[in-house]
């Protein structure tokens, strides 16, 4: 019975751990998304505001690094579409940002007049404390979707994690 005991214990330790690890998160939900919106329908800000970001997610850019760059602002930049004094500069073309906080994110095209024309986007991280309670009305099935993760993401460590526990607790039995 102990082993038993031992191994549930091992497998909820691995979900738990697995579970609170951030996610990769495509902006945009597509590979294609940092560009200069085509219609509202397409703006990233609508995206981000039917997303729920938590600390620890990282947000995942794909662009062509040559002609275009994510530029990490202050909320007056942002409004202002300044791209001369950046928080941080991303021209790589698959750019990874730690969501470390809660609160605003700003970013900003760095490609002269995209900017202007609305390539921008506004991420806000739940604090740790925000929590759904079940209190307040359910969510909207928007909200269940969820930002599309990128194809990088830790489902595979979870996974990973879940076999590992399957192991020890076959071992513990035979």
């Amino acid at each position: 019975m102990a082993v038993i005991s031992r191994a549930i214990s091992a497998l909820v330790l691995l979900l738990l751990f697995g579970l609170s690890e951030g996610r990769e998160l495509l902006v945009g939900g597509k590979t294609d998304a940092w560009k200069i919106p085509t219609s509202e329908s397409e703006s990233l800000n609508q995206w981000a505001g039917s997303s729920r970001f938590r600390i620890g997610d990282t947000l995942v850019w794909n662009y062509d690094g040559g002609k275009d760059s994510v530029l990490h602002v202050t909320k007056e930049d942002y409004v202002n579409c300044n791209t001369s004094n950046p928080i941080a500069t991303y021209k790589d073309g698959n750019t990874k940002l730690l969501l470390d906080r809660s609160g605003p994110f700003y970013f900003i095209s760095g490609a002269g007049g995209h900017c202007e024309k609305g390539q921008k986007l506004v991420v806000v991280v739940l604090s740790p404390r925000h929590r759904y309670t079940g209190i307040s009305p359910a969510p909207s099935p928007v909200e269940f979707e969820g930002p599309a993760v990128a194809p990088t993401s830790s489902a595979t460590r979870l996974q990973g994690g879940l076999m590992v526990a399957l192991w020890v607790f076959a071992l513990g039995l035979f």
